[in-house]
């Protein structure tokens, strides 16, 4: 079970894992895609935005993960799936508690 609360999102990709957008994942994605965090709802997502996406929710569990690493565990088949839980864990992370 994912513990929302701080900001974990169960994720099953190789092996089941958790996302999770700390600061530092944030960093890593404006610095891989050019544009700050306020102007993410602003961008076309392509495929490489979403392999980064996925890659930077996933680092806190390991910093040795790369991006092609990670982008050969998503496929026609559950990239819809991986879209989904990204935007959970994104929303989960930006979210202001109430």
């Amino acid at each position: 079970m994912a513990n929302k609360q701080r900001g974990f999102v169960d994720i099953d990709l190789d092996r089941p894992r958790k996302l999770r957008y700390t600061l530092n994942a944030l960093a890593e994605i404006e610095d891989k895609l050019g544009v700050t965090v306020t102007k993410l709802s602003e961008v076309t997502l392509g495929i490489k935005s979403i392999r980064t996406f996925l890659w930077a929710g996933l680092i806190h569990e390991d910093a040795n993960l790369n991006e092609k690493d990670v982008g050969s565990w998503v496929d026609f088949d559950n990239i819809e799936y991986v879209q989904a839980k990204i935007a959970e864990a994104f929303e989960t992370a930006t979210r202001k508690n109430d």
